[in-house]
């Protein structure tokens, strides 16, 4: 028997938060990193990227920063027991595939934000601007509504990643988030919905509710809007973002830079 059985035979404990004396007991090796990352992206990366460095539902979690918790008991019981109130769902895994996770979330590190360079106040004049960001993101209470709130970005996500989201808003855009052990799904608030009505207006938007009746959605006017299926011609689903991609020409290099050390501010 292999050693880690042990741990998947016995049932999964849960530890008082901030147990010190909790260590993983998966050594850290190039083999059982590799092994954890398997694990971790074919449980966890499509909420939080394949890689860790951040999904469309689910946090960074290369830097370190664990909102829950972060010794190994307190990883442990995150992704054992979930987090209530939140997406993020219980999972019935062995305990050593989850020690052996824990072991690769330990072993990424993010490069130090000094590195980005850039121009912190030029970014966020960048960011400010009417036909930029603000029309549809949110800092600290200030801006739109249809794009996900950046108040904390900075300690949610890489610079990597937020550079691949500005040039190419559908990189790693996900289908849809499926329970570890169900087959619920739960809808991508950032994907596109259209609804056609009767007299051949067409309102684009973000998905917020909907049901086999009804459709919520939140439009590019940034007002909530609420529509009868049986009233309307078609609802059109699109798994893309409505966010543009920025290219060079829109945002050049030295532009997405500034405007990346500024977003590095927000934590």
């Amino acid at each position: 028997m292999w050693p880690w059985a042990l741990f998947a035979l016995a049932p999964l404990p849960l530890f008082a938060q901030g147990t010190a004396a909790v260590t993983n007991p998966v050594v850290s090796n190039p083999s059982n990193i590799e092994r954890g990352h398997q694990f971790f992206a074919n449980n966890c990366g499509i909420c939080h990227g394949f890689n860790a460095q951040g999904g469309d539902k689910g946090p960074n979690l290369n830097n370190g920063q664990f909102r829950h918790g972060s010794g190994d008991a307190d990883l442990f019981n995150t992704i054992t027991r979930g987090i209530p109130g939140t997406v993020m769902p219980a999972s019935a895994l062995p305990a050593e595939q989850v020690w052996a996770m824990i072991t690769f979330l330990r072993s990424k590190v993010v490069a130090a934000r000094a590195q980005i360079g850039g121009n912190a106040q030029a970014g966020e004049k960048t960011f400010w601007s009417s036909d930029k960001c603000a029309h549809c993101h949110m800092v600290n209470g200030r801006g739109g509504l249809l794009g996900p709130d950046l108040s904390r970005i900075g300690a949610m996500r890489t610079v990597e990643y937020l550079t691949g989201k500005i040039r190419n808003p559908n990189r790693e855009l996900t289908t849809g988030l499926h329970e570890p052990n169900g087959d619920y799904v739960v809808p991508i608030a950032n994907a596109t919905v259209t609804v056609v009505t009767n007299s051949g207006q067409r309102i684009t938007g973000v998905p917020r509710n909907e049901d086999t009746f009804s459709v919520q959605m939140l439009g590019t006017d940034n007002e909530i809007h609420l529509f009868l299926k049986k009233e309307v011609k078609d609802v059109l689903h699109e798994q893309k973002s409505l966010m543009p991609a920025y290219s060079q020409q829109m945002l050049s290099d030295s532009e997405l830079k500034d405007l990346l050390a500024y977003l590095a501010t927000l934590h």
